[in-house]
């Protein structure tokens, strides 16, 4: 006979497997002593714990990136643009050379923006990787 194991609805959810005294049953976990497999040292709390911790060092690094500036240039340099971390942009200069094509400067206007804001994002995501240690969170999760 099999016996019956009353199982956490928190790992049955996860569908967690353990062990059984006949093999390896689906919602089945056996606990260690001290609390809940997988848990870290100070059980939810210490948990609770590192979020927090890890959400402050995000706001203090969400501030920080405010004020980091990225340059881009199009055209030979021709336009270049300087957009902060808040994807705003801070300047824009154009050469007097591309004034008299219309189309071509809005192309290199658009294409230096463009720019811009990529190496900010970019910048962005490797300072926030750091932080997570490339834990590969959706953005806006803490």
């Amino acid at each position: 006979p099999i016996k019956k194991f009353k199982v956490c609805p928190l790992f049955k959810v996860a569908g967690v497997w353990g062990q059984s005294p006949h093999g390896l049953k689906k919602g089945v976990v056996k606990m260690p002593k001290g609390g809940y497999g997988g848990m870290p040292p100070g059980g939810m709390g210490g948990l609770m714990k590192q979020a927090q911790k890890m959400q402050r060092k995000m706001a203090e690094m969400q501030e920080e990136l405010k004020s980091k500036k990225t340059e881009a240039s199009s055209g030979g340099g021709a336009v270049k643009v300087v957009v902060n971390g808040e994807h705003i942009i801070e300047s824009l200069e154009i050469s007097e050379d591309v004034l008299d094509d219309v189309e071509m400067l809005q192309d290199l206007v658009v294409s230096a923006v463009n720019e811009a804001i990529r190496q900010i994002d970019d910048l962005t995501q490797s300072e926030m990787s750091k932080l997570t240690g490339g834990m590969g969170l959706p953005p806006g999760l803490l």
